[in-house]
């Protein structure tokens, strides 16, 4: 049974980013209010890139950083509550050991995934770290307790997990449930809620309920030494959902180094909920051997590089540019088989190379014309696309490149995860909207028979494009 017990805890201040507020409390342990029941952590850990295949579950130390990366990995099992949930606060100490301290405590996120063990768990098998944002702790002290509200994700009896992510290279080091005392703790508070007056009308939230429709998220040319990857992996780090990426995923060559150098500090933090595709700069190293070797049998078939799966009533399906495309290439084979197998009522398809662009880097592709129609065969929605850095949006077309809006595919140019900006040359037919001075990420919402799009853009910029669109 959780302990209960009363106790004062005294702030000494408030940290605050946003809307996400932190409190820093006494060196006490602290423990519940009058009205309150404290749970102690059922599992803890952290998980180390630069030793991916270490478990750290005895460790008395939780780690969070983002050179190399570390990620904590919190669970709690909330049981005995008769009452509604009116407050829940996750409380957290820093040790008191030199450089433990840190400019940024990291940021707090639900997990929807509560059955890792803490044991087993390593950096290579870690679980997603997916869900609402929580809270952001900023500088942090040594041999002090933080406080972070988690009300919005602890509603009542039941387990619950927490990951904590950071984009400082300058991170800290928390208490973990071996040292007793000052282990992780969940504090709840709990009250009748009281009924509104029968002659009032119950207000109306003006904000609309998540739908649990899935969420598909990414863009292409992502990772290099330039600072453009990490404040679109800091975006990634606020939105849940599958991360989908377009190819060029580690800049200049795709090799080993470049991995590990580049996309693992930034997007690589989300690398467990990422399906990828490969690009022209993946393949410079020799049969893109490290972009299969690092996404392993998330990026399909090793030398292959396509590969589908269901995300709701979407089927999504992952192509691959580099290799050939033609009428009656495996892959165009393929392509078509795994369509006609589906069962779902919506499509989109995703790969490096766009069929239509106005870029003046990169020409469009006719080479992708027979994986275009394919998709135009089966009535597919959307084909995202990358290889230009930049964002274009195109109305629906047929496969030659004519306005459809019966049965057109709509592209998108996602080009924009991190590498440096390409110029427009001459506007192509049915461009709709291009931005070429903003980092960002495509998000799309895919309900049952409908999307939505939204171009969410870096930190610090305004550009944005959004819309909806229907399944056929």
């Amino acid at each position: 049974m959780p302990s209960r017990k009363v106790t004062l805890v005294a702030l000494v201040g408030t940290l605050a980013l946003g809307t996400l507020a932190a409190t820093a409390l006494t060196g006490l342990a602290p423990t519940a209010s009058a009205a309150g029941t404290t749970f102690t952590a059922t599992a803890d850990t952290y998980v180390d890139s630069l030793n991916p295949a270490t478990n750290y579950g005895a460790s008395q130390q939780l780690g969070v950083d983002n050179s190399p990366v570390k990620q904590m990995l919190l669970r709690f099992d909330v049981s005995g509550l008769t009452q509604p949930v009116t407050s829940a606060k996750l409380r957290i100490h820093v040790d008191d050991v030199s450089g433990a301290e840190a400019t940024s405590g990291g940021t707090f996120r639900a997990m929807s995934n509560s059955t890792w063990s803490e044991t087993s768990v390593t950096y290579n098998n870690r679980p997603a770290i997916d869900g609402a944002t929580l809270g952001t702790l900023g500088a942090v002290a040594r041999n002090t307790w933080y406080e972070v509200d988690v009300t919005s994700y602890v509603r009542g009896n039941g387990t619950f997990a927490l990951g904590v992510t950071s984009s400082s290279s300058n991170g800290a080091d928390y208490d973990s449930r071996e040292t007793g005392a000052t282990a992780p703790q969940l504090v709840i508070e709990t009250g009748s809620t009281p009924t509104p007056t029968p002659t009032t009308p119950t207000p109306t939230s003006t904000t609309t309920p998540p739908t649990g429709d899935p969420v598909l998220v990414g863009a292409g040319d992502i990772a290099t030494s330039g600072s453009g990857d990490t404040a679109t992996a800091n975006l990634l780090d606020t939105i849940s959902g599958t991360v989908f990426t377009v190819g060029d995923n580690a800049y200049p060559n795709g090799t080993a180094s470049d991995f590990s150098t580049y996309y693992e500090p930034t997007w690589g933090r989300h690398k467990a909920r990422t399906k990828p595709a490969p690009g022209n700069h993946d393949y410079n190293t020799s049969g893109a051997s490290a972009y299969y070797s690092y996404f392993g049998a998330a990026a399909g078939p090793s030398g292959q590089g396509y590969y589908s799966y269901d995300l709701g009533n979407w089927h999504v399906v992952s192509l691959n540019s580099e290799t050939s495309m033609a009428v009656g290439s495996a892959q165009e084979k393929w392509l078509r088989a795994d369509l006609a197998a589906s069962d779902k009522p919506c499509t989109v398809a995703y790969w490096h190379k766009p069929r239509w662009t106005s870029s003046s880097g990169h020409a469009p592709e006719p080479a992708t014309g027979p994986l275009v129609q394919a998709l135009y065969d089966h009535n597919a929605e959307v084909v995202l696309t990358g290889h230009n850095h930049q964002y274009e949006r195109f109305a629906p077309q047929n496969p030659s490149g004519q306005l459809d809006t019966a049965r057109g595919l709509r592209q998108f140019v996602a080009g924009m995860g991190g590498a440096s900006l390409y110029g427009f040359g001459t506007i192509q037919p049915n461009s709709e909207a291009r931005n070429n001075d903003t980092f960002g990420v495509l998000k799309l919402n895919l309900h049952a028979n409908s999307y939505d799009w939204q171009f969410v853009p870096q930190a610090g910029k305004t550009y944005n494009d959004s819309g909806t669109g229907t399944c056929h």
